[in-house]
């Protein structure tokens, strides 16, 4: 699949996520239930995936990990907060550029209306 065709399914898989438990929940319960979702659809993904950083061609011993990584070149970062923040958006966005990967989506699970939640984000051009 390409980038555009893994956003087009991990969106239907959150709207059907957030549609059966609503808002409110702990970001775990989300991951959970959108793993059962991915599997049901037979899409391939890593769960808390390590992110490594490298300076210098050193790799640092440093502690990030992707929510999720679709067929390892589409980055899913969940959240259940109040407010997203910059900072919430710049996360998935160095995730995206220290992974080389191109797509990804920051999800706010905690919101009445899930297309309010979902921000695709890009590091260079699809």
């Amino acid at each position: 699949m390409t980038e555009n065709e893994i956003a087009k399914e991990v969106v239907d898989c959150c709207f059907k996520v957030h549609s059966t438990l609503g808002a409110g929940l702990f970001e775990s319960v989300y991951e959970a239930a959108l793993a059962f979702e991915f599997d049901k659809r037979g899409i391939e993904y890593t769960r808390q995936e390590p992110i490594e950083v490298y300076y210098e061609d050193e790799l640092l011993d440093v502690g990030f990990r992707a929510d999720f990584i679709i067929e390892d070149k589409f980055i899913i970062e969940l959240k259940s907060v109040e407010t997203l923040e910059k900072v919430h958006h710049k996360q998935i966005l160095t995730y995206l550029k220290v992974t080389g990967m191109k797509l990804g989506l920051l999800v706010n699970f905690n919101v009445d209306l899930i297309k309010d939640g979902i921000h695709r984000k890009i590091n260079g051009q699809l």
